[in-house]
Parts: structure tokens; sequence; C-alpha cells
């Protein structure tokens, strides 16, 4: 059995404890305090021991140990500690490993730096004012030096009784002795310098391990000055991460990897949630996008840039960091690429931290609910917003990419609707944010950021269409033929459309039937093949008058036209020029699975049809005649008048037995 002697009582020292149990090695872990040692749990392989040793007590546990190995994982300002170590194992010839704890610089600005105790209480000397002290039971006695230390100082040590003993013979008493347990969030912090009217807060670098950035960032949100005592030596050593890759090594054993997927927020440091703030202090490694990487350069962490799940799981298998966090921009459940990375992580069972959404807080900002509100995105990603629009009365949606903000109220104006509400949010959270508000006709023109969250308000929505079979008066005519309402509601019933189908409309006419697709497939896309070109312009005006933007022309003769098409999901055959078979061949060949509808007026097209149903690979061969006559007025009296009958004809690919 492997013996190594840890020297613990930090965060440090707990996480190795935790990494070593259970392995092959025995690990004997010294602690100053009691209080210290109730903290680590006995195990097997994990033997637990108080009391402060001195050098010939350390020499004697190597001797009776048998250990190979001294890990000092003390506190960085117990530097007679680590000097009485470091002897001790030269003298011994026992190989020692320091584990240091990340400095903290990333609030230099307004901070008084003292190179120790002396120095600080002489600083306090020149000053006036509470004096929130949060260092230690430990150096309480000197600060009792201060000048009138009994009513200005504020003292927060460990609940420990002969730490509370000794402050109250030192005369801090009532409330100027604050007995608590950590950690300290930034807010219990700010709390506790209001209770005391605190203008100075005195701590040591203790790095993000012992709570020293939600100290200064209190300090700071409080207007008291923080007082910082530097670390005492300047050491050679190694992190907790690397200190367990070399255990790992050494003792034949993996390293475990904690991974925790977050998100870091709108972008600025105050909208990235406590646990979020927690977890990249406490990183070794941090993933993420260029932008985002950046801006956590506040933390100090190693990091690399990567985007794609692929590559950040190849950057987790390859690291030997322990703690590594990947960050997503704003919230990890919402258009995020979380949803793409978790099953590339999936054995390393990630945490998945939420943040707090662009949209929550443009909402925030703006006063605005976005319960009754449809959710989009637009930034890399296909979005038939105008079609939302006109079907919700409030869209909340992110731009980017090559739908910036600009080109959404383009295309909303194009499309008549220039007079929906819209308000713009860019540069969220941060100093240069900026909302705009107007209509879309008003803000026309204007430049955005390329990131931003839109809301658009359009009242008419409540009166839109939620069923299919427009009438013939919404569109525009002119000699070209166009399918009657009543078989145009019955050819998209029996089409089946789903949301994000896409489609073809071969002999699309006035594009009457590839418009109503296309308002069914809201989130899909609807080619529409038409070899004049004169009915092809009129699809063009019919697409601006119903504001549907989701329809692509295709102006040829099918089939040929139908060669650079993506493979349908559904087909809808109109007009085939005597093509019908070889249109559908070429539909099943991109997909065997496609369902197709196919009208029929002349007895001619449906003998075609039905002879394609006998040569295909289909099934189905639902047939149905519409026969359907209209009322007009003849004097008092109102007559039908008989349009033509129209064969619907329904099939889906792969059928079995061809």
């Amino acid at each position: 059995m492997n013996d190594v002697i840890l020297f613990a009582g930090t965060t440090e020292g707990r996480r190795i404890t935790e990494a070593l149990r259970g392995k092959d090695v025995t690990v004997h872990v010294s602690v100053a305090t009691e209080y210290g040692e109730t903290l680590i749990d006995a195990s097997d392989n994990v033997r637990v021991m108080h009391g402060r040793k001195d050098a010939a007590q350390i020499a004697s546990l190597i001797a009776e140990t048998g250990a190979s190995l001294v890990i000092d994982a003390t506190h960085p300002y117990a530097d007679h500690v680590t000097q009485t170590l470091q002897r001790v194992c030269a003298e011994t010839g026992t190989e020692y490993m320091r584990v240091l704890r990340g400095e903290e610089r990333e609030n230099d600005e307004g901070c008084v730096f003292v190179a120790d105790t002396d120095e600080a209480i002489a600083y306090l000397n020149s000053t006036e004012g509470n004096i929130f002290l949060t260092v230690g039971s430990k150096e309480l006695p000197r600060y009792a030096e201060v000048i009138n230390a009994r009513e200005r100082i504020y003292a927060r040590i460990l609940s420990l009784p002969e730490a509370m003993e000794q402050a109250v013979k030192l005369g801090f008493v009532g409330s100027h002795l604050i007995a608590m347990q950590g950690p300290f969030s930034e807010e219990i912090n700010a709390a506790m310098l209001d209770m005391t009217g605190a203008r100075y807060l005195v701590t040591k670098d203790t790095g993000t391990a012992g709570g020293f950035p939600e100290k200064i960032r209190a300090a700071k949100s409080r207007g008291a000055t923080p007082v910082v005592v530097r670390r005492p030596l300047a050491e050679d050593g190694v992190s907790v991460s690397e200190c367990l890759s070399i255990l790992a090594r050494r003792f034949g054993f993996a390293a475990e990897k904690n991974v925790t997927i977050l998100g870091v927020g709108a972008g600025s440091p105050g909208s990235m949630t406590a646990d979020a703030e927690r977890a990249c202090a406490g990183a070794d490694l941090i993933i993420g996008a260029k932008r985002l990487i950046e801006s956590l350069s506040r933390f100090h962490k190693p990091s690399r840039a990567a985007i794609m799940p692929a590559e950040i799981r190849s950057i987790i298998d390859e690291s030997s960091c322990g703690n590594i966090v990947v960050a997503m921009s704003g919230d990890s459940g919402f258009y995020s690429g979380t949803k793409n990375l978790l099953p590339a992580l999936a054995d390393y069972a990630p945490a998945v931290l939420p943040g707090i959404s662009s949209i929550q807080y443009f909402c925030s900002r703006t006063g605005e609910s976005w319960d009754d509100a449809v959710l989009a995105s637009a930034h890399g990603r296909a979005c038939n917003y105008v079609a939302k629009v006109k079907t919700n009365s409030k869209l909340i949606m992110l731009t980017g990419g090559d739908q910036k903000a600009p080109k959404v109220i383009e295309t909303l104006c194009e499309n008549g609707l220039g007079d929906v509400r819209v308000t713009v949010g860019e540069n969220l959270s941060y100093d240069n944010e900026r909302i705009s508000s107007g209509t879309a006709a008003e803000l026309a023109g204007r430049d955005f950021d390329s990131l931003a969250v839109m809301l658009i308000k359009n009242p008419a929505a409540e009166n839109a269409p939620v069923t299919h079979g427009r009438d013939d008066a919404d569109f525009a005519r002119t000699e070209v033929p166009m399918s009657k309402q009543e078989v145009r509601a019955v050819t998209l019933a029996k089409l089946a459309l789903t949301k994000s189908a896409v489609c073809w409309d071969v002999g699309a006419g006035t594009g009457s039937v590839s418009l109503e697709m296309a308002e069914c497939a809201v989130d899909g896309e609807v080619y529409a093949v038409e070899q004049k070109e004169n009915a092809c312009e009129l699809i063009e005006v019919n697409k601006r008058r119903l504001a549907v933007t989701n329809v692509t022309v295709v102006c040829g003769k099918a089939p040929d036209a139908l060669a650079d098409l993506p493979a349908p999901t559904h087909v809808f055959i109109g007009g085939s020029s005597g093509n019908l078979l070889s249109i559908m061949e070429a539909a099943i060949s991109k997909n065997p699975a496609a369902r197709i509808v196919i009208n029929a007026v002349t007895a001619e097209t449906f003998a075609e049809a039905m002879t394609a149903l006998e040569k295909l690979p289909v099934h189905g061969g639902d047939i149905v005649q519409v026969s359907a006559a209209r009322g007009r007025k003849a004097g008092r009296y109102h007559l039908m008048t008989a349009m033509n009958p129209v064969w619907i004809i329904t099939c889906e690919g792969g059928r079995a037995d061809v």
C-alpha cells in the first residue's frame, strides 16, 4: 500500500482527500483544529488527525507511516507551517508537493494593499470609521491594537468556543462579534457591511476558494474600501487540478473530471447567477466561444476557444483539469448549444446551470411579460417570423447572422406589416445598452447591433384565420387557372401537412395551394414549380399580398425543374402537362416515403394517375371526387351553379409488394 501525508484544512485539501478516497493509497490527513477534522470523513484508506505539529512531530509522522510524499495544502497565510514542512522534507529526503491557491487580481482598482498585519494596523490608525474585519480569530489580538478597536472593529470569526472566548477577552462583544461559518456570498457580505456601517473591509487574499471576490465586490457595492493583506510567501507549486493529475499517474487511477455547462446570462458580469460565478471561480479550465471566454477573463482561468460539440469533447478528453466549465451564452436551455452538447458529453454526466436569458433581461427592462409571447430565434437558423407575426399578437425574437434587426424590419415592411409595433434591445446589460421602439415603418433604415432582441406586437393577429381554405378573393388572379376554395380545402386536408414540411407544388398556377401549404407548414418550405412566366410573376404578387415568405418560386417545367430541389415530405400535383408518372418518380426517388396528392380535372389525367399508382412503389390510393356548386341570386331566387368535378388522389411511397 502507498502512503501519503496530506496537510489540509482548506477547500483544496478536502478536494484532494475526496479524489483519493477508495483508491490504492493510504492518506494520512493532518488538520490543525478539531473543527477541521469534522469536515473530513475517515474511511478505509483515509485517516484523519488534528493538532498543530512542530518539526519533530512531522518527522516522526513521516517515519511512522513510511510516507513517500507529503502534500502541503495548507492555507496560503500559514507560511510558518509551509516553511517547516519544506525543511523537514528536505532533511528526511521525503518528496514535497505544494498545492497553491490562485490569487485574484480582477478588482485591484480601489483596493489598499498592505504587506502584513503591521502595515494594515498602521493604515487603519490613519483612518476614521467602522471596520469589518474578516481575517479570522488568529490575527484578532493584533488588530485589537487599532486605535478605538472595540468601537470601530466588527470582527467575523468561526463559531468555535475557543475563538469566541478569546474575542470576548479582547473586548469584542455584542454586535461587534459575528460568529459564523462561511462560505459567504456577495449579498451576505454586503448585508454585514450595511449592518455595521463599515467604511473599511479588511481581508487576506484568500483566492476564490476563500470567498475573496465576493468580499471585494460587496465592499465596492457599498462604497467601503477593501484593505488587502498580501500573501506572505511567493511560492512555487501546483494547482489542485495538476496535483490530482500527478497523483492519478503516480498511483494508477483515472483522474475524475467534473464538467459543468452553464449559461453566462445576458453578457455583463452582473447578469451571471451566483451558481455560475462560483462554478467559474472554482474552474481549472473554461471552454467556450471566443467572445464568452474573453468576458470571463476576470476569473483568471486557463481557457480554450471552441464551439462545436466534437471539439469541446476532444478538449475535455485531453485535458488533465479536474473542474471544467463550458460556457454558453444566455440561458443553457433557451436556443443554446447545450442541447447538442449534452449527448456528446453524456458519459461525463455534466451539471447544467441555467442563466438569465437575454429575453428575460429584455422583458424586465421593457416591463413586458413573456408568458403570453411566442418565442423564436432567427440567429443562425431558419425562422418564418413573418408568419409568426401575422398569427400572434406578441413575438419575442433573437436576431443575428443573416437576419439582423434591420433586415427583419425591412422584411416586415415589404410584406405589408409596417404598422406593427417593434421594440429592439441592443447590447443588453452593458454600458452601451440601447432600447428603441416604434412601428416597423418608423424604424426602417436604422442601424442596430448584429445581436439584438426584438419584441413585435401585432393587434391585428387576433383576426388571423386559423383554418385552411382561404376565400378565392384573397388571391390576385388573371387568366391563370386557380384551384377553387372548396377543392383547396379538401386537398390541404388530404396532404396532412406538418409544421416543418418540405413541400413541392407542381403546376402551381396562381400559387393559391402553395401559399396555403406555406401557411400550414409555418416552419417548413414550399417550392412552387410553374412553367409559365406570367404565372410565376403572379405567385410573387400573391406572396406579398398574403405576406407569405416561405415559398420559393421555381420557374421551369417538371420533371426537369425538380432536379435541384430538396427531398419533399409532401407533394401536390395540380398540373403535369402529361408528365405525371415522371414527376411522381422524381419525388419518390428523393424521398421514397413522400406523401403525394394529385388533382385531376380531366378523365385523361385521372387515367394517367391510376396507371402511375399501379406502376410505382406507392400505397394508399385514396380517391375522392369533389363536386361543388355555388349559389347565385336570380331575382328573388337562389340557383346553384356547378363547378367542374375534381378527382383528388392521395398516396404515399413505400409499397412493399413492388
